[in-house]
């Protein structure tokens, strides 16, 4: 299995949030960092909406899916959603999301904390799956008929063989990034680490570019070359928050329910784009 990183030679480290954007291709497996409400990519989502045409059947992954994946459910770029939980946290349900999970319009492939852990896990290792003793006396393999048993060669107990994960692209938000492609990220991690293993290119945008990143108690730097390209990108992550910069925009967030129970999705996108967000 090869789980090298892309290479693309002809591009600098740091891009623009465009031609960063423009790097997802159609039927991709795109990877979005951050946790729940926590320093998601945003900008990055905002950029690829705003492609002509946007991209499209596109596998999401993301531990914990929230704001900025429920836009791309919206959008009508997801094919298949793969993560362990999908909403915006004590605003409620992600509206999109639900909608199309209701009218089967978009793929829902069951994932647990462990079967992500698992799969990212042999997807770095380079292998085609990874053992654990999750799942096993569950129902859950009726639901993911991929997931199979194997027996311990050495015990002969029976062990769930979690298939690894392919990711095309993964994007994560961190605090700052340099131009030797150093980036820090603050202690909510989620499955940031994991993703940059296991990615074959992955895309970090940040809050400012600085002339060298320095290790802090309050976060982990990502040395290079872990990360193949960085965009600056100030407030990159709201309405989601990026401690210790800004917090949850909950307002916009609101605003942005309120849209889509309304059934104005596609005019808040266009005043989203138009900088009338809070």
């Amino acid at each position: 299995m090869e789980n090298s990183k892309l290479n693309s030679p002809s591009l600098p480290l740091i891009l623009p949030i465009e031609e960063a954007a423009a790097l997802v291709q159609d039927g991709m497996t795109v990877a979005l960092g951050g946790l729940t409400l926590y320093r998601r990519p945003v900008s990055f989502v905002r950029a690829l909406l705003r492609r002509s045409p946007r991209p499209r059947r596109l596998t999401l992954l993301s531990f914990t899916a929230g704001y900025e994946s429920d836009l791309l459910v919206g959008a009508g770029c997801v094919e298949t959603v793969r993560t362990v939980y999908f909403g915006l946290e004590a605003f409620g349900l992600a509206p999109m999301f639900t909608k199309a999970a209701e009218s089967d319009s978009v793929r829902i492939c069951e994932e647990t904390e462990a079967s992500i852990a698992m799969g990212l896990r042999a997807q770095a290792s380079g292998v085609g799956f990874m053992p654990s003793h999750a799942w096993i006396g569950t129902d859950l393999f009726q639901l993911r008929p991929d997931v199979r048993t194997i027996a311990d060669p050495y015990t002969g107990e029976i062990l769930t063989a979690f298939p690894a994960i392919p990711i095309d692209i993964a994007v994560l938000h961190g605090l700052e990034g340099d131009q030797y492609g150093n980036v820090r990220l603050n202690n909510n991690l989620g499955v940031d680490l994991d993703l940059i293993f296991a990615a074959k290119l992955t895309i970090a945008t940040v809050e400012m570019i600085v002339q060298q990143v320095k290790r802090s108690a309050d976060g982990i730097v990502i040395p290079a070359p872990g990360i193949n390209h960085i965009v600056e990108s100030p407030q990159g992550a709201y309405p989601t928050s990026c401690y210790p910069l800004y917090p949850i925009g909950g307002s916009e967030l609101l605003r942005y329910i309120d849209s889509c129970n309304s059934g104005a999705f596609e005019e808040y996108l266009d005043s989203w784009f138009s900088g009338e967000a809070e």
